[in-house]
């Protein structure tokens, strides 16, 4: 945006002959005396970006997505090679429906789960050393003979599909105790688990779009056969997401239409609405192409970037436009009036622009590399509006002008504004020249300040919602993901404790039972389902070892039982601990992954490592591993950096403020508004059932940061009129007269830019849309109501008057 202002200080030239060319700063003088050279540089720009646009990539990364510089998440990193699973896998279920008797145990189905089994098997970028299946030999049984132990692969050597066969699979998932875990509690399905590889052997990251659709393809040709084919995991969930982006294009497009008609319902110009229009698109082509020439990528969070870029474009040029017509509708000619325009706005746009960047550069400070680069990704369309909106777009509005009928029309409506025939804008002034008005607006503002800061107390960290909440709860994701918990006792929301110890230091006395104590504890929450560690099968083994005798159920004190314990464990569990029997997990299954749920394990972690100090040369607990560990991890990162978020991008707006207006008054009126908005949108987070989570966190930001231009624009012109000795009322009249109708039109456009996303597949997406919308509504309407209010009380007359004295 930039403000629009009164052009009768600049005179009238009909005929171009008596312009002076040489008049106006050097800027000025190179774009507009050279204006086809230009044209022509923006003309190869927009072609080698826009050849660049089509090698942008489109990925995401599971490292990006979380906060590697944490503690937390440095323990799961720096130990990741020992706990495979812990990390980045799918789980793919396969359900027999009706297939012979409708369970697992049936030959048909066997079969084609063992032809599903290896061809995910040999998928790139699977950890192929632990994949897990019935089908993999890897997965074994136990059970105590006279003896002593025996054992083998869950699957029989030479299964043949024949009742025999079938029959011996049955015992040896019974003795392997799968129920729950790899077989479903009725039967009707079995589970494939796929550890990914962050990165291939080749160095290249995982294609997680790819590999979404090579497992809808799969997933299609084996319930042709008659089965049913669930799938989880961050895997499938940023495949999905990545998939939905498609339909997001089609939003943009109506986004497009939508702020093309309010333009045109504006100035009736379609010749200067379409500019607008194509300077913005040539924006984001600019802000794509630089992407894919620096070398980043588009993920499912800066993917709604260029939404943001379009629209801000389109409110900066709108007000661009504003400027020329009303010159030109007093007979200036037109490349006199974009020079005109280009004098008045360009340090006001770049002053925008720059409140604008405020919002995104603040988000560099969140240690979320998926967040950082999102900032990096806004900062570049911000700095790129600078180009296209402030510099192109009056160079061509200079040879193409506006529609005589646009101009006369702009005219006729100035006159009857200054005639006091202003319509529903004639109430405005109220709210600066009547007290009554002023102090029950701003009573108003605190009554709903106050409500919605006590509801914003309310508002949590993290997730809400059961499944993957950044899809939609009917999503084919969702679903598949309540049908696995509903059927299987081990969850896919894995916490998990790292045990790091000396070489074979997992198997003394002390560590084991320091992690049972740990486990104990973890079981006493009610989001706990299970708890799973080294301790568990060294007990079970140990009883074993002694004709199964309850008594023995137990970590035994002697040396030898427990490492003839873990040596057994190793057969057949290989992922209970590395190879040294230096780190081990202890992993606990939980209910859901909710914020609450979340937040009580890891506490329990943390307070049960405050009351058990240990040496940290020979035994350390260490948070956290598994998707739902790491998951807790980022909630604390996405807490301090909600609150670090929100200090700076305020710190920032308001030395902009205090650098424009030189006032602290004006400062506070400014703010103010912002402040209520962001309460505001808080509240409305919490009456919306959303958590503050890495899709969520940059909204305040870039509501603050853009929403600070209506009072720039608004303040800059009323105290402007204030001191040159209007009252207070006639100042805020002539901002409403030459800011006040472009302000709404640019809250309605931004509002319109974003307002598609509500209809998204992807639901952060359809979530950070309403709460932009919200915000950009919210903060055109504070401008316009609670800065003349504001400004009765801090900003009045004898104010004005005692600071020009």
């Amino acid at each position: 945006m930039a403000i629009s202002t009164t052009s009768t200080e600049m005179p009238v030239i009909h005929d171009l002959a008596d312009f002076p060319r040489h008049s106006g700063n050097w800027l000025e003088r190179a774009v507009f005396n050279r204006r086809r050279s230009m044209l022509l540089l923006c003309a190869l720009a927009t072609l080698l970006l826009g050849f660049m646009c089509t090698r942008v990539t489109l990925n995401a990364s599971f490292e990006k997505m979380i906060p590697t510089g944490h503690p937390y998440i440095q323990n799961f990193l720096q130990h990741r090679q020992e706990l495979r699973g812990m990390g980045n896998q799918l789980r793919i279920v396969v359900e027999n429906p009706g297939l012979g008797n409708g369970t697992v145990f049936d030959a048909k189905y066997l079969d084609a789960l063992k032809h599903l089994n290896d061809e995910l098997f040999l998928s790139a970028g699977v950890d192929r050393a632990w994949v897990k299946s019935i089908w993999m030999p890897a997965v074994r049984w136990t059970e105590v003979t006279e003896e002593g132990f025996n054992g083998g692969a869950v699957m029989p050597d030479g299964f043949d599909g024949s009742p025999a066969s079938i029959e011996q699979l049955r015992l040896n998932v019974s003795r392997a105790n799968l129920v729950g875990s790899l077989v479903s509690n009725d039967l009707k399905s079995s589970a494939i688990v796929l550890p990914l590889l962050e990165r291939r052997p080749d160095g290249s990251r995982i294609n997680y779009w790819q590999l979404g659709h090579d497992l809808d393809q799969l997933r299609a040709k084996y319930e042709a056969q008659g089965l049913k084919v669930h799938i989880i995991g961050f895997a499938k969930i940023v495949g999905d997401l990545l998939d939905g982006l498609v339909q997001v294009a089609l939003y943009f497009g109506i986004a497009i239409v939508i702020a093309g008609a309010l333009l045109y319902g504006y100035t009736r110009c379609a010749r200067s609405t379409a500019l607008v229009l194509a300077c913005s698109l040539i924006a984001v082509v600019w802000q794509i192409g630089l992407l894919a020439l620096f070398g980043l990528e588009l993920d499912p969070y800066s993917m709604l970037v260029p939404f943001l870029v379009f629209a801000i474009g389109v409110s900066h040029g709108a007000q661009k436009m504003n400027g020329i017509m009303q010159d030109i509708a007093r007979g200036t000619h037109r490349l006199v009036a974009a020079r005109y325009t280009f004098r008045r706005l360009f340090l006001a746009g770049v002053t925008a622009l720059l409140a604008d960047a405020v919002g995104f550069a603040v988000l560099v400070l969140i240690p979320i590399p998926v967040i950082r680069e999102l900032a990096i990704t806004a900062s570049i369309g911000v700095a790129v509006l600078v180009f296209t909106n402030l510099l192109l777009l009056p160079v061509l509005l200079s040879f193409v002008g506006v529609g005589a009928q646009a101009a006369r029309r702009t005219l006729e409506l100035e006159q009857r504004q200054l005639a006091g025939h202003r319509g529903l804008w004639v109430w405005l002034d109220h709210f600066a020249a009547r007290r009554s008005w002023a102090a029950t607006t701003v009573l108003a503002a605190l009554a709903l300040g106050v409500g919605g800061f006590v509801l914003s107390q309310r508002l949590q960290i993290g997730d809400l919602d059961p499944g993957a909440p950044e899809l939609r709860p009917q999503s084919r994701y969702n679903r598949d993901n309540a049908y696995v918990s509903g059927h299987y006792a081990l969850s896919s929301d894995v916490f998990a404790v790292i045990v790091k110890t000396p070489p074979e230091g997992c198997l003394k006395y002390e560590t084991l039972e320091l992690v049972d104590q740990l486990a104990w504890e973890l079981q006493q929450l009610p989001q706990v389902r299970m708890t799973l560690g080294l301790q568990d099968v060294v007990r079970q083994i140990t009883a074993g070892s002694f004709e199964g005798n309850p008594k023995w159920l137990t970590i035994s004190r002697n040396q030898d039982v427990l490492n003839y314990g873990a040596q057994q464990a190793s057969v057949n569990n290989p992922d209970m601990f590395n190879t040294e029997c230096s780190v081990m997990p202890l992993v606990a299954f939980l209910a859901d992954h909710k914020a609450a749920t979340l937040s009580s394990a890891l506490a329990t972690v943390e307070r049960f490592i405050a009351e058990h100090p240990t040496d940290p040369a020979r035994l350390q607990l260490l948070p956290v591993a598994g998707g739902a560990g790491i998951e807790a991890a980022t909630n604390i990162v996405v807490k301090q950096a909600n609150t670090t978020m929100l200090l700076y991008v305020y710190a920032a707006v308001i030395a902009l403020c205090l650098i424009t207006f030189r006032s602290w008054r004006a400062t506070v009126v400014a703010v103010l508004p912002l402040v209520l908005t962001s309460i505001l949108c808080e509240a409305l987070m919490v009456w919306l059932g959303m958590g503050v989570k890495v899709a969520t966190l940059p909204v305040i930001a870039l509501g603050v940061g853009i929403g600070v231009d209506y009072a720039l624009y608004l303040l800059s012109v009323q105290l402007a009129g204030q001191r040159r000795g209007l009252t207070l009322a006639e100042a805020y009249g002539d901002a409403v007269l030459f800011t006040g109708r472009v302000v709404a039109l640019v809250g309605v456009t931004l509002a319109a830019g974003v307002i598609t996303w509500a209809f998204s597949p992807i639901k952060f997406q359809a979530d950070m849309g309403v709460l932009l919308t919200f915000m950009f509504v919210w903060n055109m309407v504070g401008a316009l109501v609670l800065i003349p209010a504001l400004s009765h009380f801090l900003l009045n007359d004898q104010h004005i008057r005692k600071k020009a004295a």
